[in-house]
């Protein structure tokens, strides 16, 4: 790397970890309620980040603040939304980084854990679809590839062959359990043979290791070969959030891990440079510090938001203006199911961003052969069998909508739709209340016995 690469790549490893100093100090103080540290594994949201392309979609998860601070994401607006205060992205209804900021390229998190698994493999359904040289990554810890939706992502991005990569940031702790108390294969990376995609294990703490893991596996991506698998070993210097507490980690796991900071350690490797010496270091920190103290003290003097319950309502459904056609004045008379097939058509005729994705609704039609000659009419990049994951295949809908498209997704027979619940409670139906992105996502659900 260049001087200039190197002296950028060491002030975009420090910012997030002299915000974090700073955040702790506020929450000792009270002016923040909560704070998940990044502390001890900056190096994968940052090296991320820097090697992926400004317009690839990246979701992040709470201990990521170097995504945000690496895209250039406004300071003022941030640390109000951290503090809950006027200013920030949520209108204070989330205080973390539970929002998306599309112009960053950047969709935030829920709460539940693999979540947004799926929603990555949309992004990813979208690029391939528009033939785009673009990748999607989504974070998730060592814990949460426990979850349904981290296998239900995987095996829809490997069966597609998406454009995407699953960063799994293995701590060593989901919350207090240890990870030996949490799988039982050797790494967790050795899941992605079992899936047939390729899988990278690397030093989470060597942020030219993540970067050079990130390359190779969205070049790989973006030649079209499919999803990569990394996994990053690193280690969670502070509580799984700051009230949790550190009693349950030996005191040998810090000092080992201590002594492999990630930022000691690229401080190592620029040991050897005649212009890296301890004035360097207090002018980068100065120069952090001049940018971040500012827009802190906003945040922490900015007004807390205020709400009436005509504000949040207004805020829960997006209206849209409808086009409409014209009805005929010939009528004739159809069964329930032929009509659905029409209505489904003319639509799909009409709009190219309509797209159909559900099992057996390809060559097989449905089961109801609603969508029976679909294929022929449309292809099958608009018109695609699934797998069983109902919520791999929701959560894919959503990213897929945020990226200007309208699936329709066939749940086969209603009762199935029950596994899908969290990504159509929690991320459908909630995203445009939270950060103003409205969502245009058809489930179709056939139900009832009448014969006739």
């Amino acid at each position: 790397m260049k001087k200039s690469e190197l002296i950028l790549l060491y002030r975009l490893l420090k910012t997030p970890r002299i915000i974090e100093e700073r955040m702790l100090l506020l929450l000792r103080k009270g002016k923040i309620s909560k704070w998940f540290s990044g502390i001890g594994q900056e190096a994968i949201s940052v090296g991320v980040t820097y090697v992926l392309n400004d317009d690839d979609q990246i979701l992040p998860m709470h201990r990521n603040l170097g995504v945000f601070t690496t895209r250039a994401v406004d300071m003022k607006k941030l640390f109000c939304q951290l503090m809950g205060k006027v200013g920030g992205f949520t209108k204070g209804r989330d205080r973390t980084f539970h929002f998306g900021l599309p112009e960053k390229h950047i969709t935030g998190m829920i709460s539940h854990l693999a979540a947004m698994l799926p929603v990555a493999n949309g992004f990813a359904m979208a690029y391939q679809m528009r033939s785009e040289e673009r990748v999607s990554l989504a974070f998730i810890g060592d814990g949460a590839t426990s979850e349904g939706d981290f296998h239900e992502a995987l095996n829809l991005a490997a069966v597609w062959k998406l454009p995407v990569i699953f960063m799994i940031e293995n701590n060593g702790y989901g919350l207090s359990t240890p990870t030996s108390e949490q799988y039982a294969c050797e790494n967790l990376v050795d899941r992605a043979k079992g899936y047939g995609i390729r899988g990278d294990l690397i030093d989470g703490n060597d942020i030219f290791a993540v970067i050079d893991a990130v390359e190779k596996a969205a070049s790989h991506a973006r030649n079209g070969n499919g999803p990569t698998l990394i996994e990053a070993k690193t280690f969670r210097m502070r509580g799984h959030e700051e009230a949790s507490g550190t009693k349950y980690v030996p005191q040998e796991l810090f000092d080992k891990w201590a002594k492999q900071d990630p930022i000691l350690k690229f401080e190592k490797s620029l040991s050897a440079k005649k212009w890296f010496n301890e004035k360097f270091v207090a002018e980068i920190d100065n120069e952090i510090k001049k940018l971040v103290n500012p827009a802190i003290e906003f945040a922490v003097d900015a007004e807390i938001p205020k709400s009436s319950e005509s504000d949040e309502l207004n805020d829960v459904f997006c209206t849209h203006k409808l086009s409409q056609k014209n009805p005929s004045n010939s009528l004739q008379s159809l069964r329930f199911v032929d009509a659905i097939k029409e209505g489904l058509s003319q639509k799909m005729e009409s709009d190219e961003s309509v797209i159909l994705i559900g099992q057996d609704i390809a060559e097989y039609g449905g089961v109801f052969k609603i969508s029976e000659g679909f294929v022929e009419k449309f292809g099958k990049n608009r018109v695609r069998n699934t797998p069983t994951i109902e919520s791999g295949i929701i959560g894919a809908a959503m990213g897929l909508a945020l990226e200007g498209y309208k699936p329709v997704v066939e749940m086969q027979f209603a009762d199935f739709v029950s596994c899908g619940f969290n990504q159509i409670v929690n991320n459908l139906a909630k995203t445009y209340y939270r950060w103003n992105s409205p969502l245009n996502v058809t489930l179709r659900m056939p139900c009832g016995g009448e014969l006739s």
